[in-house]
């Protein structure tokens, strides 16, 4: 890219959202890696209660919703996600069960301990890694589930071009041990920690994204912004080609204590 400081939240959120909106996941992930995440999860009842914050329009939440019981409770800032999420549920006859509404991560609207689980995949860094298991943790029941997908590095260096990008991007980002023990020291005990494999980004991720882009660039003919989102997100997809070796996102199941 001709800037490389931009980052994703530098463009209009009604612009992002008419981009990711076209996709089944806003981020990277695949149903066997949710099903692989939820397998670390006990003591499943009739009564359990999940939230899952930053839901998009649902892609990973239906997968909860189709292995396991109990309800799910979907929440993203976007009205546009959450009338999509809704309409999903509802194709897929699990409205009785799965509800979106629209509410800010950071000012929940929950009481305390309400939830068995909370879920959030791609999400968390928005609020921060440490301030999320911190807040969010009021809102799990004693010795309820944390589970997250968040941007991490493999290694203890890496080239310059990458750690810039993330590091603008992700302010916090850092290791695998170093975020065990964010999670740790957050009040939870680790219950498993694993890489997403690459087919998460491409099959899943940067793949849906070259048969969108085209209908996206024509819907938003002659506007620069749209222009420049998917130079970002084309730029993004050329950066993890180039460094996957250095970083991934990293699925963290913690138990609170």
């Amino acid at each position: 890219m001709e800037n490389e400081k931009t980052l994703i939240t530098d463009f209009d959120l009604d612009l992002i959202c008419d981009y990711f909106g076209r996709l089944d996941r806003q981020g990277p992930g695949n149903p066997e890696s949710t099903i692989r995440a939820l397998s670390f999860i006990d003591n499943f009842s009739d009564e359990l209660k999940i939230a899952d914050f930053a839901c998009g329009t649902g892609g990973q939440t239906m997968i909860l919703a189709q292995n396991t019981k109990g309800t799910i409770t979907g929440l993203d800032i976007s009205p546009y996600f959450i009338e999509k999420f809704n309409t999903n549920a509802e194709k897929l006859g699990l409205q009785n069960r799965v509800k979106g509404i629209v509410c800010s991560m950071d000012n929940l609207p929950f009481q305390n301990e309400e939830f068995n689980v909370i879920w959030s995949e791609g999400a968390i860094a928005n609020i921060g890694f440490e301030k999320g298991l911190n807040y969010w943790k009021g809102f799990l029941k004693k010795d309820g589930y944390i589970a997250v997908t968040y941007e991490s590095w493999f290694t203890d260096e890496r080239p310059t071009e990458i750690e810039k990008f993330w590091v603008d991007a992700v302010p916090e980002i850092g290791t695998i041990g170093h975020n065990i023990s964010i999670m740790q020291k957050a009040g939870y005990s680790l219950v498993a920690a694993f890489v997403l494999p690459e087919r998460c980004w491409i099959d899943t991720y940067f793949t849906p994204q070259k048969t969108i882009q085209k209908t996206f660039l024509e819907k938003n003919a002659g506007n620069k912004a749209a222009e420049d989102f998917v130079k970002y997100m084309k730029y993004e997809e050329e950066l993890y080609l180039k460094y996957k070796q250095y970083y991934g996102y990293v699925f963290y199941i913690g138990k609170k204590m």
